[in-house]
């Protein structure tokens, strides 16, 4: 899939093509699977939260006239939806980690030329993805750290203000603030981007996969940010193109519908067939781009990795070396590129 030497940017995105192009079953096998289990829980989540406080909803949007919506209806629904904003985050970070978990995984599989089979992947990525999520929350965490620290400092400055040019000189200020902080945050971002490549390839709990990601990065930051966000681009621009027939379908099965409602009464069975199947293909437009561009994302940092690691502690050389006395077919799920004897995997 890649030279075994150190690789120049071109060869950083044709091989996270060439993985897709070579792998793309097992790929979206997986990833199907993971949407298969991740969308119905969320969607069990809201379903729960929305019947166990449904009877709150019309005292709290619909109250009497002139009357503020009492605390006993406000507090519940309050609560449930944070209980499920933090749901549906574990859900979808967890959901995300298998994927970022999936492509290190087929990589190290591909770099050998071995085969590659659906339930060996799934199993490595579904073991490795909590591990990975600790890594990903670990690194936005660290990263986000800069933002957070001066909204913290920001928003009570702003809500304390004693009048109103405090309060615009404060708004006017937060832009300047954030220029600082922001480029910090990007450093901080791509120091430990390579983390989740190190949880999966070398077996590495998040802690140590934050430290070996800062120590490949270490010297070489620019070239990692410059390939990380031509490949991140890349990304965005490709999963825009898939989404966007699916958008403008699914728009323009909408519009006949839409002007097929009365005004005033119900809308037909037909309306609201047209406007589910609208709604379905939009969001099945936006989840295989979404998965797209974390995929490639993932690939290519997976790819930075190898990079690094051949660069500095003569992993070409180990592979060649594998190769030369391993044949190519070996069994799915073998162990992929050897990890550094450095005492941190």
């Amino acid at each position: 899939m890649i030279p075994l030497r150190p690789l120049a940017l071109g060869d950083i995105i044709s091989g996270s093509f060439a993985t897709i192009r070579g792998h793309w079953k097992t790929l979206a096998g997986v990833m199907l699977a993971v949407l298969a289990v991740v969308l119905p829980a969320m969607a069990l989540v809201v379903g729960i939260a929305v019947a166990a406080v449904y009877d709150h909803f019309e005292p709290v949007f619909d109250p009497p006239f002139g009357e503020d919506p009492a605390a006993e209806h406000v507090v519940p629904l309050v609560v449930a939806a944070i209980v499920v904003f933090v749901l549906l985050f574990i859900i979808g970070m967890l959901g995300m980690s298998v994927i970022a978990a999936l492509c290190p995984a087929i990589l190290k599989e591909a770099v050998m030329g071995r085969p590659t089979t659906f339930r060996a992947l799934w199993r490595t990525s579904v073991r490795r993805a909590p591990a990975v999520a600790g890594a990903l929350f670990l690194s936005a965490l660290i990263a986000g750290s800069p933002i957070v620290a001066i909204l913290a400092v920001w928003l009570p400055l702003v809500i304390s203000a004693g009048s109103k040019d405090d309060a615009i000189a404060l708004l006017a200020l937060l832009p300047l603030l954030m220029l600082v902080a922001t480029p910090l945050a990007v450093w901080l971002n791509i120091r430990f981007g390579l983390a989740s490549a190190v949880v999966v390839m070398e077996g590495a709990g998040p802690v140590t996969g934050l430290r070996r990601s800062a120590a490949l990065v270490r010297g070489d930051w620019w070239r990692i940010f410059g390939y990380t966000m031509v490949a991140v681009m890349l990304a965005g621009a490709i999963a825009y193109a898939i989404q966007l027939p699916f958008n403008l379908i699914g728009t323009f099965a909408m519009m006949p519908a839409l002007q097929g409602i009365p005004e005033g009464g119900a809308p037909s069975a037909g309306a609201i067939t047209a406007l589910v199947f609208a709604f379905l293909l939009v969001f099945f437009g936006g989840a295989a781009g979404q998965v797209f561009q974390i995929g490639f994302s993932q690939l290519a940092s997976a790819m930075l990795y190898v990079d690094q690691r051949m660069r500095r502690e003569g992993l070409a050389e180990a592979l060649l070396a594998e190769l030369a006395t391993t044949p190519a077919a070996t069994t799915p799920g073998a162990a992929g590129p050897p990890a550094a004897d450095d005492g941190d995997s």
